[in-house]
């Protein structure tokens, strides 16, 4: 209905004379929060510039220019720098709930985005611990803003940088040869978890002995020239990394479609740095170091290559951006990646722009850190939430709260304890904007009420279960008269194809995130103000029902949230 509101300004805009582009005309239509003041809003505040007379002026002109209000309205009014649009909302409310119940799944869905090719990276980790907190929250966002996009119409290539090499990779394998005496993963000891042991031993031992880190150096050295004992134990610990992670991700939900190695595209990068030494771009110095001055664009100076001729993180950065587009003629390519990882993404787009690489919509997707309530989680201390742990402590906190309700049998015990789970680890750290930091709650994400992942699973399974008990279809047939609970419930399900432009254009999750939770919200009041099974509007209310529904489910989806029937 947005666009009959588009439409109806635009005729009056064009009656008296006013040129605006289409976009600008729609960014400044609203959805007031309170269904009294009308369905949409249109203010004026920004035309005064342009036609020279206060806002409250302006919207009485376009109001008179509007004239009678067409048929999709009830009514149209001013109030102060606004115009306030009332939907006919009898004849809205059977089009929604009929839109709804003809596209299902697909509700929400448009091809906005349909000559898009676009890679997202994530969650791109370091082969020298096991995945954690922080690296869940890039997985939810990475899958999240996948499916977002994809619903938007646009063909998504999920990828993996795996940093396999370089200097933090050294520590847990010098750490390893040093005090490992052999030691080999086991049912009780994860492989993934056995490296980063290793990684936090090796920081220690650095506190207590500072001269070991040449010795890290060396070995990172002796690692790019091929050494055969340096190279099978990487080969060995990688291996355990990797078993590592891939459990983790199937245990999550997630999967990648392309698989990068640092370990395997470095010397190509190096290869780029040197060029750009004969081209005079960057500097080769009396050391033997590579440096960038980017003083100029006030980023100081960046170095490319150490001293002893080994590579950084930017040096392959340089290469596989080159390479995700070559492979797959991309027309995005956005790095899931945390927000002290911002100045690195200034510098390698700058310096990718001076060598002449033609690439497209290269975008760092910045996100805020995970912090505990007991501080800032350090992995090199050993003072990070494990994701496997805290997955393990989520379910078990699920099955305790299940086992109170019903007995069931073990198996449905560890399918509706992992859902849940994940549910509130993905929803709690997808409905924080993506900017901001956050700290990150066990028992408040898991719990049955407020705005919590459960909760809406809840909602979804008590949805169905009042389906499930009525003996009466579902209709679409409108009453004579809307009750205010069930004209916010159909107005709410409206919004959720907006909120997906909304979401996918601002490549922010948290929108649906919270909207999901506003409309289950409104759909636990409606339930607990009116009757719907026994009720005189029976059929009718089945179809609210259904709607919100099918509604949460698109929702929850786009979230990567599986559902459950019954909770």
């Amino acid at each position: 209905m947005k666009e009959a509101v588009f439409e109806t300004i635009k005729k009056a805009l064009g009656k008296l004379n006013v040129k605006l582009e289409d976009e600008k005309i729609s960014s400044f239509i609203e959805i007031p929060k309170d269904y009294s003041k009308g369905d949409f809003a249109f203010t004026c505040f920004f035309l005064s510039g342009i036609m020279k007379m206060p806002p409250h002026e302006i919207a009485i002109q376009i109001r008179k220019a509007i004239g009678n209000a067409p048929l999709e309205f009830s009514d149209i009014e001013t109030a102060g720098a606004y115009i306030n649009f009332f939907l006919n909302r009898k004849s809205l409310a059977y089009q929604i709930i009929k839109k709804i119940k003809k596209e299902g799944d697909n509700f929400g869905k448009n091809n906005g985005g349909k000559k898009e090719k676009t890679m997202i990276e994530f969650p791109s980790p370091n082969t020298n611990k096991p995945l954690h907190l922080g690296h869940l929250r890039n997985m939810s966002l990475g899958e999240s803003l996948s499916r977002i996009s994809e619903f938007n119409g646009e063909k998504v290539v999920r990828a993996n940088l795996n940093n396999d090499k370089g200097i933090h990779i050294c520590k847990s394998i010098l750490a390893y040869k040093k005090w490992g005496k052999g030691k080999k993963p086991s049912e009780k000891l994860k492989s993934d978890h056995l490296v980063g042991n290793f990684y936090v031993l090796y920081s220690k031992k650095e506190k207590e002995n500072p001269g070991i880190e040449k010795e890290v150096h060396d070995l990172l050295g002796k690692w790019e020239k091929g050494d055969k004992e340096t190279v099978n134990l990487w080969k060995k610990m990688n291996k355990w990394a990797f078993q590592g992670f891939n459990e983790t991700y199937k245990n999550f939900g997630i999967t990648h479609d392309k698989e990068y190695f640092e370990s395997k595209i470095y010397k190509k990068g190096k290869e780029i740095i040197l060029d750009g030494v004969k081209k005079g771009i960057f500097e080769k110095l009396e050391d033997g170091s590579i440096k960038f001055d980017l003083k100029k664009w006030g980023l100081g100076e960046k170095y490319l290559l150490r001293a002893d001729g080994t590579s950084l993180y930017i040096t392959q950065d340089l290469y596989l951006a080159y390479l995700k587009q070559k492979e797959f003629k991309l027309t995005k390519s956005y790095y899931v990646v945390g927000s002290e990882q911002e100045y690195h993404f200034r510098v390698l787009f700058k310096i990718l722009e001076k060598l002449g690489i033609p690439l497209k919509g290269l975008k760092h997707l910045s996100y805020g850190m995970v912090n505990l309530p007991e501080g800032k989680m350090k992995s090199r201390e050993g003072t990070v939430v494990d994701a496997d742990n805290l997955i393990e402590e989520m379910e078990n906190l699920a099955k305790r709260e299940i086992s109170k309700r019903e007995k069931i049998s073990s198996k449905e015990l560890e399918k509706r304890s992992h859902t849940i789970a994940l549910a509130a680890i993905k929803y709690f750290l997808l409905k924080i904007d993506i900017k901001k930091d956050m700290l990150f709650n066990t028992k408040e994400s898991i719990s049955l009420e407020g705005n919590t992942g459960p909760y809406l699973l809840y909602s979804y399974a008590r949805a169905n279960s009042i389906l499930k008990k009525s003996k009466k279809e579902v209709s679409s047939v409108m009453p004579e008269e809307l009750e205010e609970k069930e004209t916010e419930l159909i107005l709410k399900t409206g919004e959720f194809p907006e909120i997906i432009k909304k979401s996918y254009n601002s490549l922010d999750p948290s929108l649906i995130a919270n909207y999901s939770y506003e409309l289950a919200k409104i759909f636990n009041e409606f339930y607990h103000s009116l009757d719907v099974i026994g009720s005189e509007k029976e059929e009718f209310r089945l179809g609210l029902v259904d709607s919100f529904k099918q509604v949460l489910k698109n929702s929850l989806y786009l979230l990567g949230i599986d559902i459950l029937e019954r909770m």
